[in-house]
């Protein structure tokens, strides 16, 4: 690809500086390769170099920086992450409150990062809301997970719940019945981050080496035809590109979710949607939407999307066709002021999903392998964690990161990551699954549609959602 400028909205934004780096020249020795130039990948580049700034570090990277999920996002950059109440749970109550600080000062670690590299990428944290609108079924499932919240330890000023009225001086959807709010997010344009961090790392002395697939992992070099790279540490950080990448075969899933954005919204539609403070926002139904208000006046929307039998990632998206008309309804359906907008732009990505939704960080000093992934659609944020995280594990320093019960140290992925079934059973799970959410959707949205039936299609999707877990 030598255009790469159609990956996404937010490569599209970049115009003409996306451009490819150059590829390796040949084999090389290093301290640290790192496969993959994302936000995994980058941020522990980032943080190795900031820590240990004698330490050689190379990313290699298959296209070009952020091409993967990085740049394909919607743009919410959340502290939390997936997983993260099955974790701390039943943990002691000083390791709990520790890992929901660390949690929610993620956005004030990246923010301290962009102020520091100068990196300008429409950074806004007006908070997230979670919120029961387009059909009052919803309205439960969203009491329900605040109530689990709430168990878990997170304070009023953590979550709230907001009333009609007070959803609606944040955002004017169209059926409004409440929200959960939390201030613990932002809002970015991710191509304009993994580009900035891309170069933040290289002012620090790290090598990026793009168009450089890596073939494979024999002990402690990678084999790519460019060259091979000898390392003392190798870090895969592939997310939903992993693929058979040494012991990580099956450990994650590659998922897709889809967006659209519209054409700049001008300020009387603005005025009709709300959004002032460009809070993320989503509806509490289970095809989890998710968008934002761009930093030049789009609305950026998306979906829950897909998966391909068997695991393998999906680069190509469309603006034409039902997946894009499908995220256009559901956006019409919450703001119907939109319904003759323009929509420009279509894309989608992959990401990678661990079993129970755990992601995780991994280190074995055996083999020099130090892995993180599995975010599960929140890797925005969480990659930054995990890549400080895979910077202390790497550089032998304990610190809370290290303690905190998602760090699996001195054992092998194989045995520290629970795997998925072998196909077929991932895909048929899958399409029983979003058949499922599909019906309950169109049964909830339907006036005519009998309680009862609405009822027995919501038991069945929370059922059969355990098929992903």
């Amino acid at each position: 690809m030598d255009d790469y400028r159609g990956v996404s909205f937010w490569f599209d934004m970049l115009g003409q500086d996306v451009r490819a780096r150059p590829s390796l020249p040949g084999p090389i020795e290093v301290d640290v390769a790192i496969l993959g130039a994302g936000y995994t990948g980058l941020w522990t580049a980032y943080y190795l170099k900031t820590l240990a700034p004698s330490l050689s570090v190379a990313v290699l990277e298959a296209e070009t920086a952020g091409f993967g999920a990085s740049g394909r996002n919607g743009g919410w950059l959340k502290g939390s992450m997936a997983g993260e109440d099955m974790y701390l749970s039943s943990q002691p109550a000083e390791r709990r409150e520790t890992g929901y600080r660390l949690l929610h000062g993620i956005v004030d670690q990246v923010r301290a990062v962009l102020e520091q590299e100068h990196i300008e990428c429409g950074f806004k944290q007006g908070g997230v809301l979670f919120a029961a609108a387009r059909y009052p079924e919803q309205l439960p499932l969203v009491r329900a997970h605040l109530d689990r919240l709430r168990r878990a330890g997170h304070a009023e000023d953590d979550y709230r719940w907001l009333d009609v009225g007070e959803l609606n001086q944040q955002v004017r959807m169209h059926r409004p019945y409440g929200a959960i709010f939390s201030p613990h997010c932002a809002v970015v344009s991710p191509g304009e981050l993994v580009r900035g961090l891309a170069q933040a790392v290289e002012r620090r002395g790290v090598s990026i080496y793009e168009r450089t697939r890596v073939d494979a992992i024999q002990g402690k070099t990678v084999l790519t035809a460019r060259g091979a790279v000898r390392a003392q540490w190798i870090v895969p950080a592939l997310e939903g590109y992993g693929g058979s990448t040494h012991g990580l075969a099956g450990t994650v899933l590659p998922v897709q979710s889809q967006i659209i954005a519209t054409e700049p919204l001008s300020e009387a539609q603005w005025d009709e949607v709300g959004l002032a403070s460009r809070p993320a926002f989503s509806d509490g139904g289970r095809l989890i939407t998710y968008g934002q208000r761009s930093a030049d006046g789009r609305l950026i929307f998306g979906a829950r999307g897909g998966y391909r039998f068997g695991a393998r990632p999906r680069d190509d998206f469309s603006l034409e066709g039902p997946e894009s008309a499908l995220r256009k309804r559901l956006m019409v359906e919450l703001f119907p002021a939109l319904s003759g907008v323009r929509v420009t732009h279509g894309w989608g990505g992959t990401m990678g999903m661990a079993r129970r939704f755990a992601p995780h960080a991994v280190c074995d000093r055996r083999s020099g392998i130090a892995t993180a992934g599995g975010y599960g659609g929140g890797g925005v944020g969480a990659s930054n964690l995990f890549g400080r995280t895979l910077a202390d594990l790497i550089l032998e320093r304990e610190t809370e990161l290290t303690r905190m019960p998602w760090v699996f140290s001195d054992v092998s992925p194989r045995r520290a990551l629970r795997r998925w079934e072998p196909e077929p059973f991932p895909w048929l799970a899958y399409r029983a699954v979003q058949a499922a959410y599909v019906w309950e959707e169109s049964l909830c949205r339907s006036v005519n549609a009998s309680p009862w039936l609405k009822v027995v299609a919501g038991r069945i999707s929370a059922a059969l959602s355990r098929l992903l877990t």
